[in-house]
């Protein structure tokens, strides 16, 4: 393992940590994207039901696996099979021009596009794909991507969304966005109405996924 490539937990990880124990239920089938050291999904997993992690760089998969956390390698969640009933994000999320991109694994972690954005965007659109008709959604997001954007992509793709914690660091505040969806608007389209007793199958991976 190369620890220089790994994201190591900051102030960042403990506060999606602290809203994660919130959050949790019992019965939960959870996923973690993008889950670095895989800090988070060690804490969580045993108060759930089952929980995997995803992250796209090698070496923190490695990690996320030595504290034994089942982890895939994938990009956010690419190939996987819904649903999950709650999922976990700390996204990179640095507005990085793309001359300040450095060509190492850790920048997966850190470069959120010339907006900060760019990752969070791309999970917010697929992300309904994975989640459970009542499933719920738990981005870290900072000042430095405009949280209010954020809020509005999720509102895009029929998501309400609210922020449950903060925390203020020097030259930015961290939030915690909880999305799920906006119900009361999927009724009023018709056939996009999901049924809450419909039975699921558990999550996982598909057969051709490659795991290592």
């Amino acid at each position: 393992m190369a620890p220089d490539q790994v994201y190591f937990p900051a102030e960042d990880s403990d506060l999606l940590l602290r809203a994660a124990l919130r959050e949790v239920r019992p019965d939960d089938r959870v996923i973690e994207v993008g889950t670095g050291s895989g800090y988070v999904a060690a804490a969580v997993q045993d108060r759930v039901a089952s929980l995997i992690a995803t992250d796209i760089n090698p070496y923190a998969v490695v990690a996320a696996r030595a504290r034994g956390v089942a982890v895939v390698r994938t990009d956010l969640v690419s190939g996987l099979s819904s649903p999950f009933d709650l999922i976990l994000f700390n996204p990179p999320y640095l507005p990085t021009l793309p001359e300040e991109r450095l060509d190492d694994w850790l920048e997966y972690a850190l470069d959120g596009g010339p907006t900060g954005r760019a990752v969070i965007e791309r999970l917010v659109a697929d992300v309904g794909r994975v989640l459970s008709p009542f499933g719920r959604i738990l981005l870290l997001v900072s000042s430095l991507t405009n949280p209010d954007a954020v809020r509005g992509l999720f509102a895009r793709q029929g998501f309400v969304s609210f922020i449950v914690d903060t925390e203020s660091l020097e030259g930015e505040t961290l939030f915690v966005l909880r999305a799920m969806r906006d119900l009361c608007r999927m009724r009023e389209q018709p056939g996009s109405s999901p049924d809450p007793l419909e039975r699921h199958p558990r999550p996982g991976v598909s057969s051709e996924m490659n795991e290592s």
